[in-house]
């Protein structure tokens, strides 16, 4: 309706008066502005916002699949890694002699897990279950043990040079029998209990576990 009469509004009419000899004259001369739109025009005037409305849904669609499956955020968990292994139950998993630089272990339950001989430098196992995990031989160099639990672990020959122990992190009742312990930050209570059950040279840095744990 709106089109129809914006046509008409573009009619142009005589300007003299009405008269007989008008019926003699040229006909009347109607013209439709060129700025207004065809009526056939092959695409309906909707099509454009029904295009948006099915690109919208479709991101929708998209956004909702990807954080509703965990994997798909943290598929991968570390550069080195191939699995999925923050907030996880890895109880008893075997990781011995694997590569995982920097892999992302937070808040995972690792209780009997073996990392034996495992490369993990820079990985976290911020807040992460480590109780009784075997961590003998491996290099845990700058990796984040803040408010771990590392209780009866085997720490046997790591080295743990520039790890993270902050917090409530504990070691009660591992084995540290020759593991390096260099630029470790401990709370007082850890240093003093690990200093009483320390002994032993770590093979790769050739320090002995008493003097990297800085004991009198």
């Amino acid at each position: 309706m709106a089109l129809l009469n914006a046509s008409l509004c573009a009619i142009r009419f005589p300007t003299k008066p009405y008269s007989p000899s008008l019926l003699n004259s040229a006909p009347l001369q109607v013209s439709v502005s060129h700025h207004l739109p065809l009526l056939n025009a092959k695409e309906p005037p909707l099509r454009l916002g029904e295009s948006i409305a099915g690109t919208g849904l479709l991101a929708l669609l998209s956004a909702s699949l990807f954080f509703s499956d965990p994997a798909l955020a943290f598929k991968g968990g570390g550069p080195y890694g191939a699995e999925v292994t923050r907030g996880q139950d890895l109880t008893g998993k075997d990781f011995s002699g694997k590569t995982l630089i920097k892999q992302d272990f937070k808040t995972s339950i690792l209780r009997q897990a073996n990392f034996k001989g495992a490369k993990l430098l820079g990985a976290s196992f911020f807040d992460a279950d480590l109780t009784g995990a075997d961590l003998s031989d491996a290099d845990l160099r700058g990796v984040d043990f803040s408010l771990a639990n590392v209780t009866k672990a085997n720490l046997s020959n790591a080295n743990l040079e520039g790890a993270l122990a902050t917090g409530n992190t504990s070691f009660k009742g591992s084995n540290i029998t020759g593991a390096d312990f260099t630029d470790v930050p401990l709370r007082e209570d850890q240093r003093d209990y690990l200093c009483k059950v320390a002994d032993g040279v770590n093979t790769v840095t050739g320090n002995a576990t008493r003097d990297t744990l800085l004991c009198n």
